[in-house]
C-alpha cells in the first residue's frame, strides 16, 4: 500500500478570514474515529460554525460538522461531536493565555490531510468591527480593479 504524500484540502472556513483579524496560526492533529476519517476522505465537512475551547490544558474543536459515513453501521459517529486537538502543552498554554484577552477567539481555518493524517489549521483571531469588514472589501475591490487595468494596458501594448 502506497503512502500518501502532500496536502489534500477537505474544507475551508472563508468566513473566518472575513469576520476576524488573524493574529497567529497553528497546525494541529485531530483525534478521530474510523467512520469520521472515511467521511473526511470523501471530502465532506463544514467548519462554518466551528470554534476551539481549552479545558484542563486540552484543546477541543466544537461545532465542526463531519457528516455520518453512509456505509457505516452502529459504530457511526455523531456529526457535531467535540473532537480533541493534538498540540504541544506549551502551545495550548500560550493559546489559552492569549484567548483570555477581550475579543480574542480561536477559530478553525482549514481541514486537510497531510501525508495521510488529518490536520486542522486553527488561528488566534480578533473579531472585526463592521467598518473593518467594509474596509477590507473595499481594498479587495480596489486591488481587483487595478489588476484589471494593468492587464488591459498590457493587452493594449501587445496589440
Amino acid at each position: 500500500m502506497a503512502k500518501e504524500k502532500g496536502r489534500k484540502l477537505i474544507a475551508q472556513n472563508k468566513k473566518a478570514r472575513h469576520d476576524y483579524h488573524i493574529l497567529d496560526t497553528y497546525e494541529c492533529g485531530l483525534v478521530l474515529t474510523g467512520t469520521e476519517v472515511k467521511s473526511l476522505r470523501q471530502g465532506r465537512a463544514s467548519l462554518a460554525d466551528g470554534f476551539v475551547q481549552i479545558d484542563d490544558h486540552e484543546a477541543w474543536l466544537h461545532n465542526v460538522h463531519v457528516p455520518e459515513y453512509h456505509q457505516g453501521t452502529w459504530t457511526n459517529h455523531s456529526a457535531r461531536r467535540k473532537r480533541k486537538l493534538l498540540m504541544h502543552r506549551v502551545e495550548i498554554d500560550k493559546l489559552a493565555a492569549k484567548s483570555q484577552e477581550t475579543s480574542h477567539t480561536i477559530v478553525p481555518l482549514s481541514l486537510y490531510f497531510k501525508d495521510g493524517r488529518a490536520k486542522v489549521e486553527i488561528a488566534l483571531a480578533k473579531g472585526k468591527k463592521e467598518y473593518d469588514k467594509r474596509q477590507t472589501l473595499r481594498e479587495k475591490q480596489d486591488r481587483r480593479e487595478t489588476d484589471r487595468a494593468i492587464a488591459a494596458a498590457r493587452r493594449k501594448q501587445r496589440a
